[in-house]
């Protein structure tokens, strides 16, 4: 069986491993599409340090059902389409017995603690799948990155009634911005590429605002008469927009956090209970969230259009991460398609 690894800083090569078997509760998938998260190029840049190498990357997978192991239900039959749900959970820690597995503390996400989906078939447990027979293999491989901004949006507690600000228009943040839209909120982005901006236009954003073209605060406040965001995501993963959504937020306003930064954040702290701020962080995505993730793409066909940048072929899938880090600003999604027919 053929896998891509990143073996080092930098480079990629195919390897060649044993077929894997499904054991009691699991569930072979033929992989057919796979989407390149930001962590895979992070690993791939030597920027990610929940990796070891070599690692094989890839955790949005789209795939169709080979094999299944005793007992596993027939809801999970051979020849389904099914979505993979990356993330594990110990089922003891205390997010776990709290109902918040997403945020389970000894979590191993496929591609990032151990080896993901750059590969010609997988082994995940059935509780792992969901089956979708109604959606694209491509769109399928769309769910998981969408569904972390949906979290988000959902740890926000968007309503109808709120102005959502989203800092930073990559992937993630599309993922905040459509599930923001999906509860009828308004929603106005921060993002500096202009390719980009057009398609988040596009998407259904209000407006898009260049920060490094004009003031983020004024710009926000002619657009809200002055009244601000009720609701801002952080998607950038910068040490500058985690301290801007604190001074820009208005009193009483909601601030979630997707991304980190590897830096130290200083905050003007009396901020936090002058406008008594609520403060939340965003980790994964829950079963509820891809859920909704699937439900939205169901009514939006097509929207795979606009948010894959360029599908690499399986077998030249070694040029993906070196595409991306020299196109970083035009790219939303790439994604390798293993070119198997039903």
């Amino acid at each position: 069986m053929k896998s891509l690894a990143i073996d080092r800083i930098g480079h990629t090569t195919f390897l060649d491993r044993p077929a894997p078997t499904p054991g009691p509760g699991e569930v072979l998938v033929d992989v057919r599409v796979v989407g390149l998260c930001g962590s895979d190029l992070s690993t791939f840049n030597g920027a990610n340090p929940l990796v070891e190498l070599p690692r094989v990357p890839g955790h949005e997978i789209g795939g169709v059902v080979l094999e299944t192991g005793a007992g596993v239900g027939d809801e999970i039959r051979p020849g389904a389409h099914v979505v993979v749900i990356p993330y594990t959970a110990c089922g003891t820690c205390p997010a776990c017995r709290r109902g918040r597995p997403n945020a389970c503390q000894f979590n191993q996400t496929l591609g990032v603690q151990r080896d993901g989906g750059l590969c010609d078939r997988i082994v995940v447990p059935a509780d792992r799948l969901i089956v979708n027979d109604r959606l694209s293999l491509q769109q399928l491989a769309l769910v998981e990155p969408l569904s972390v901004g949906f979290h988000a949006v959902a740890r926000g507690q968007v309503a109808p009634e709120d102005t959502v600000l989203v800092l930073g228009g990559g992937m993630i943040g599309v993922g905040a911005v459509l599930g923001a839209l999906a509860r009828g909120a308004r929603v106005i982005v921060s993002e500096i590429s202009a390719a980009k901006a057009e398609i988040l236009g596009q998407l259904g954003a209000t407006a898009v605002i260049n920060p490094q073209a004009e003031t983020l605060e004024d710009r926000l406040s002619e657009l809200t008469e002055g009244r601000g965001a009720d609701v801002i995501i952080e998607a950038a993963g910068v040490a500058q927009t985690f301290r801007q959504a604190v001074d820009i937020a208005p009193f009483t306003g909601r601030i979630v956090y997707i991304g980190y930064t590897k830096t130290e954040v200083a905050y003007e702290t009396k901020l936090f209970n002058l406008k008594e701020l609520d403060i939340r962080g965003s980790r994964n995505a829950t079963g509820a969230d891809f859920d909704a993730v699937i439900a939205f793409l169901e009514t939006r066909p097509g929207l795979e259009d606009l948010l894959v940048s360029r599908i690499f072929p399986w077998a030249e899938a070694e040029g993906a991460f070196e595409h991306w880090t020299a196109h970083r600003d035009e790219t939303f999604k790439i994604m390798i398609d293993f070119g198997k027919d039903d």
